[in-house]
C-alpha cells in the first residue's frame, strides 16, 4: 500500500518525488509536524470502495480534509467499474453510466486539477506555459480495403458499386478506405512541426476475422506488407489492435511490422479484466482508455499513468495513455451525434485542457471514416489547432 500512496503523490506532483515527501497521508496527529501539508485518509483505500467526494478540496491550516489520494486512485484505477455493474451490448462501461457523465465532469480532468492544487498549496513553482508532453496521432486499421476480398466485392456489386470494385481490384489505392497517402501527408505536417513530440501509431488487427472482428486482412499478404512498408517510411509505428473478444490470435505478425508492447482493444472494450490480461501478457502501453459514447477524460487525467489493479491493489507496469477523442464518438448517431462545427468546438476544448495540464494528446481517427461524412474536413481542422 505504501508503494501505491507514494506513486500517487509523485504522480500528482508531476514526478517530483522530493516534493512528495512534504505531503503526509495520515490521521495520526503526532506525525503531522513532519509535513508541510497533510491529507487526511478517508479510511477506504485498500479496504473497500466508495464513490469519491467531487467537491473542491477543503483545507484548514495545513490539513486537507478531502482525501485526494483515494480520489485519484479511484479514477486512475477505474475502481468505479467494480462498483457499477452496468454495461452496454458490447460489455463496455459507458460515460452515461459514470458519475463523470453528470455535470460535464468528463471534460474537466479532476486528477490534474488536484495536481495543480497541490503544487500551488506547496508553493512550488510550476511551468504554467501550456504545452503538450506528447502528441499521439493514432489510427485503427479496422479495414485497409473494402472491395479487394470476396465478401466485400460481392456486396459492392450487389449495391451497384461495380465500378468502384473494379477500380479497387486494379489498384488498392483506388479503394475508398485506402486513405493512407492523404492521412500520412496530414500527419506529416504535425510531425514536421513538432518532431520530438509527435508519434504516429497505427494499430493492426491480429484476429481471427470473425464476428465483430470482421474483416481480417492478410497480415502476410501483399496489400498489408506494402502498407506496412509505407508506414515505416513515414516513421509510423504499428501496434496491436486487440480482438473484440479479448483472445490471443493464432496468427503471427513479424516483429518487423508490429510493436507488440503497444495495444488498443477493438471497439474500445476496456475493462478491469482486459487490463489485467494485458499485464499478464507483458503489454507495457495501452491506448484504449476512453469512453466510446462521449469524448473526455475517463481517467480524469491527461497524462500517462501506471495502472493500479483495484481488485488486487497492485501497482502494475502497464501504462495507460488517456484517449482524448475518437472520431466516431463525435459523429455516430448512437453516441454524441454532433455536426462538424459542434465537433470542432468540442474537440478544441478538450485539446485546450490537455495543453493546459501538459498532458498527452491522443487522437484516434480511423482511415476508413474519411470515406464518408465530414471527417475528411474536420480532421485537418483539428490538426491545425496543434
Amino acid at each position: 500500500m505504501d508503494e501505491i500512496i507514494e506513486y500517487i503523490k509523485s504522480f500528482l506532483l508531476y514526478g517530483n518525488s522530493d516534493a512528495s515527501k512534504l505531503i503526509g497521508y495520515t490521521a495520526d496527529e503526532t506525525q503531522w509536524e513532519k509535513y508541510t501539508i497533510v491529507i487526511l485518509p478517508n479510511g477506504h483505500l485498500g479496504k473497500d470502495l466508495i464513490y469519491p467526494d467531487l467537491e473542491a478540496p477543503k483545507i484548514s491550516g495545513k490539513i486537507i480534509s478531502t482525501d485526494i489520494i483515494y480520489n485519484t486512485f479511484f479514477f486512475i484505477s477505474r475502481a468505479e467499474e467494480l462498483l457499477n455493474p452496468r454495461r452496454d451490448q458490447h460489455n463496455r462501461f459507458l460515460a452515461s453510466f459514470s458519475i463523470l457523465g453528470e455535470g460535464n465532469r468528463l471534460q474537466m480532468p479532476i486528477v490534474d486539477e488536484y495536481a495543480r492544487y497541490l503544487m500551488e498549496t506547496l508553493g512550488l513553482g510550476s511551468d504554467n506555459q501550456p504545452h503538450f508532453s506528447a502528441i499521439y496521432l493514432t489510427h485503427d486499421l479496422d479495414e485497409i480495403e473494402r472491395f479487394r476480398h470476396i465478401r466485400g466485392a460481392v456486396g459492392g456489386i450487389l449495391r451497384g458499386q461495380w465500378e468502384k470494385v473494379l477500380a479497387s481490384w486494379k489498384d488498392i489505392k483506388n479503394d475508398p478506405v485506402y486513405t493512407f497517402d492523404w492521412l500520412l501527408s496530414k500527419d506529416a505536417d504535425v510531425q514536421n512541426r513538432y518532431p520530438t513530440l509527435t508519434k504516429q501509431l497505427y494499430f493492426a488487427k491480429d484476429t481471427q476475422g470473425t464476428g465483430y472482428d470482421y474483416p481480417q486482412y492478410n497480415l502476410q499478404g501483399q496489400d498489408f506488407l506494402r502498407l506496412a512498408n509505407v508506414l515505416k517510411q513515414h516513421n509510423a509505428k504499428i501496434g496491436r489492435h486487440r480482438s473484440y473478444y479479448g483472445t490471443m490470435s493464432k496468427h503471427s505478425i513479424s516483429p518487423d511490422f508490429i510493436e507488440k508492447n503497444l495495444c488498443r482493444c477493438h471497439f474500445l472494450r476496456c475493462s478491469i479484466e482486459y487490463m489485467q490480461q494485458l499485464v499478464q501478457e507483458g503489454i507495457t502501453d495501452d491506448f484504449t482508455m476512453g469512453f466510446a459514447d462521449k469524448a473526455g477524460f475517463r481517467l480524469q487525467t491527461t497524462r500517462p499513468v501506471r495502472w493500479i489493479n483495484p481488485k488486487t491493489m497492485e501497482l502494475t507496469n502497464l501504462v495507460l495513455h488517456p484517449l482524448t477523442v475518437m472520431d466516431c464518438t463525435l459523429s455516430n448517431s448512437n453516441y454524441m451525434n454532433l455536426n462538424e462545427d459542434e465537433a470542432y468546438l468540442y474537440v478544441s476544448e478538450l485539446i485546450d485542457k490537455v495543453r493546459q495540464y501538459h498532458g498527452e494528446l491522443n487522437l484516434l481517427w480511423h482511415n476508413s471514416i474519411f470515406a464518408e461524412g465530414y471527417h475528411s474536413s474536420l480532421y485537418p481542422k483539428i490538426l491545425s489547432l496543434l
